[in-house]
């Protein structure tokens, strides 16, 4: 006699705006294993994770969860019947503790009602942040946290409640390989104890390392759901984006002359001494370990964080550069490393979004904004159904293209980039290395 499913999935769909995210999707989760949820942005991954989350609701069909019907109208409902969810993008209250994040929604208290029991949280947060490997004090502000940190805090504040499900959409972004390994630990202690893991990411590797489980999307549908060891590579991203993959070889421009030199930059305590050159149709890598000082630099030379010390020149002209309007000025752009803080408003529409950076006066042309926002949704395959549509509501590829055009709609000679395949599917990456290619040269 074959066991019930924890979790089933029957028939859903979903439609925004007259766009359909998901259409008739239909697959089924096993307790005590992960089961990884995979195709190009905009396929309807998030628009599930969100739906299985209780942060959206279906148009149509159902879900099962160990044999009964359920069907969410918040996220803490999701939460009360024990799916918890991490999200793409984070989302934590940065004025509040590390420990104040973790246990919100379970807080707690001693004494009088309403009186938090601080000793007893950050205890709790330290015994979890362990589990990871992770020496964060949990009395420290979230906002004070890196990326990879605040990405962790998130996991533990996912473990932490205990749930029998746990999707997990795109985890490892800004984690280093340590963090990885350590995070990979914990979900097989998950399986042991008969947890399910719905797991996202574009990360081949890890979807090989980890999944039991993988579940093809495209275009909104379900393409296919086998187990990991009866797939390669090849097949899976044969599956995701429906041809044979084939990342093209670019052919490279021939460098021209000097556009940047930076000598001696330097920030206490974030990077010192950095030199280097950057010649017109060149692309130039900067690597480094997570917290070597790379989005640091990138940051100095666009003015969020300007250089104490050093010196920067543009086109052999030394420059000035204490704000981004400096930098836009000299003709220098940046796609940052976390597109929701920094690369968008996300309530505000994508028209409106694209030409953000590109606007000279108070005074908007309606008419000129609508014209070069429906020419870029079209240069860069943005999927949304209409302009107006607010970015929130996009994929994370899609957004991240939003972020880009937005940039060269500056007319920059120089783009700093800044992680621009973040979270990006196979699909959509080897576009936009492509266009960097295509810029360069």
């Amino acid at each position: 006699m074959e066991s019930t499913p924890l979790l089933s999935i029957h028939g859903l769909s979903k439609s925004f705006a007259g766009v359909k995210a998901l259409e008739d999707v239909g697959f089924e989760v096993e307790a005590g294993r992960v089961h990884a949820l995979m195709g190009e942005n905009g396929a309807g991954k998030s628009t599930l994770m969100k739906i299985l989350g209780g942060l959206q609701q279906q148009d149509a069909g159902e879900i099962l969860l160990s044999g009964e019907v359920v069907r969410f109208r918040s996220p803490h409902e999701a939460l009360e019947r024990g799916i918890s969810m991490i999200h793409q993008e984070l989302l934590p209250f940065r004025n509040l503790s590390v420990a104040a994040n973790i246990a919100m929604g379970r807080e707690k208290t001693r004494g009088f009602p309403g009186w938090l029991d601080h000793a007893a949280m950050n205890r709790e947060a330290e015994t979890l942040l362990g589990r990871l490997g992770l020496s964060i004090d949990p009395r420290r502000p979230m906002g004070t946290l890196s990326v990879a940190e605040m990405q962790s805090v998130e996991i533990v504040k996912a473990l932490a409640r205990n749930s029998s499900v746990i999707l997990m959409d795109e985890p490892t972004t800004a984690l280093s390989d340590r963090e990885v390994a350590a995070l990979f630990a914990v979900i097989e202690g998950l399986k042991r104890e008969g947890k399910a893991v719905i797991y996202i990411s574009h990360k081949m590797d890890e979807i090989f390392r980890i999944a039991d489980t993988i579940t093809v999307m495209r275009d909104g549908r379900h393409v296919a759901t086998r187990p990991a060891a009866k797939m390669d590579e090849r097949e899976l991203i044969r599956l995701m984006v429906g041809r044979d993959p084939a990342l093209r070889d670019e052919q490279r421009g021939t460098a021209g002359e000097v556009l940047l030199e930076v000598r001696g930059l330097g920030f206490p305590g974030r990077f010192e001494g950095v030199d280097l050159t950057l010649r017109r149709g060149e692309i130039l890598g900067l690597g480094g370990l997570m917290g070597a000082g790379r989005t640091e630099l990138a940051e100095a030379i666009y003015g969020l964080a300007p250089a104490r010390s050093g010196e920067i020149r543009v086109s052999g002209k030394p420059v000035r550069i204490r704000s981004p309007k400096d930098a836009l000025e000299v003709g220098i752009a940046l796609v940052t490393e976390d597109r929701k803080r920094h690369g968008f408003i996300p309530t505000m529409p994508v028209g409106a979004n694209l030409t953000l950076s590109s606007l000279r006066t108070r005074w908007i042309d309606a008419k000129a904004e609508a014209g070069i926002a429906e020419e870029q949704i079209a240069r860069f395959s943005i999927k949304v159904g209409d302009r107006r549509m607010p970015v929130v509501s996009l994929s994370g590829g899609n957004q991240q293209k939003v972020v880009i055009a937005k940039a060269l709609l500056t007319e920059p000679e120089i783009l700093i980039l800044d992680e621009p395949t973040r979270g990006i599917d196979v699909g959509a990456k080897a576009e936009i290395h492509s266009l960097i290619t295509g810029l360069a040269r």
